[in-house]
């Protein structure tokens, strides 16, 4: 099976709702199907209905977590020689060829890809399109919208 990349901090957050669901959640919804269950008939108990339903969704979770920290290479940055290369993990400033306009994007796994956060999913084609190139290049990334051109600023590794 492929490893899958993630960053220190994605594997941080995946472990820290893990912890949730098992110490906090799996009680909480156990205690909620006792108390249900003390209602009599469970044909038509809503409240036992919903909580078996919660508890379905936090277990599928926690397997799903748990299968992803298995099958996860955790790469720290921070912790790779600089050497100015567009790779993952990496903070990168790019300015807009036709806007002059600066973005900046960090590169993590597909779990923590979030756009609002500038955090771009490795697979993404503005990822794809900087991985491996240099501070100084320009890149061509194909967008739905036409085709935009950046220059790569800076490469950071924080």
């Amino acid at each position: 099976m492929n490893k899958e990349p993630m960053t220190v901090t994605g594997e941080a957050a995946l472990r820290q709702e893990l912890e949730r669901l098992k110490k906090v959640e799996r009680p909480r919804i156990s205690a909620a199907i006792a108390e249900a269950r003390e209602h009599g008939d469970l044909k038509e108990n809503a409240e036992y209905h919903a909580a078996r339903e919660q508890q379905s969704f936090a277990e599928g979770r926690i397997m799903e977590i748990e299968s992803k920290l298995s099958n996860a290479q955790v790469i720290d940055v921070t912790q790779i020689p600089k050497t100015g290369k567009v790779i993952f993990g990496t903070t990168v400033d790019l300015i807009n060829l036709d806007t002059d306009a600066t973005v900046t994007y960090r590169i993590v796994g597909e779990d923590e890809a979030n756009v609002k956060q500038n955090l771009i999913s490795v697979g993404s084609p503005i990822a794809r399109a900087l991985i491996g190139k240099e501070e100084g290049d320009v890149v061509v990334v194909r967008a739905p919208g036409g085709d935009i051109e950046y220059e790569i600023d800076q490469v950071q590794h924080i």
